[in-house]
């Protein structure tokens, strides 16, 4: 089967793709989101995250830059108003971000004094574990398995 094109028995109840259909969304292109103070946000991120964060104030992430050996995807995935998943924030927004070795981060964030959860869940979708930012924020911190 081609890419961008569906069988009627691919997603059940899901009309099927059709070659001739406009590409229209390929991808996550960015994620936005308020801060009462996006500088001080955006150093915290990069002392603890250790993300490159550049003088517009935002990131560039490049997965053919950062793995260039892996085959990995970002995930769009609404979830219910009343999910209990991204607490304790009360954010209606939660950022998984991908990271190589997810012990060491966890125990250098936490020799940091960063709020972490004690939680990590191991599944064939890889290693997963959480923090909080400094403005109350859940992140979910993602080490996918090996060759993801």
């Amino acid at each position: 089967m081609g890419r961008g094109h569906a069988t009627q028995g691919d997603w059940a109840g899901h009309p099927p793709i059709r070659e001739t259909q406009m590409k229209r969304v390929t991808g996550i292109g960015g994620v936005f989101f308020k801060a009462k103070d996006p500088k001080a946000l955006g150093a915290w991120y990069r002392t603890h995250l250790g993300m490159n964060v550049e003088e517009w104030g935002g990131v560039a992430f490049r997965w053919a830059e950062d793995n260039p050996d892996g085959a990995g995807s970002t995930i769009w995935n609404p979830f219910k108003d009343d999910t209990s998943y991204f607490a304790p924030s009360v954010s209606s927004f939660m950022i998984n971000y991908r990271v190589e070795d997810l012990d060491a981060l966890l125990a250098k964030l936490r020799e940091e004094g960063c709020d972490v959860d004690e939680k990590v869940e191991v599944s064939e979708y890889g290693k997963f574990g959480w923090v909080m930012d400094p403005e109350g924020n859940r992140l979910e911190l993602w080490q996918p398995p090996k060759g993801g």
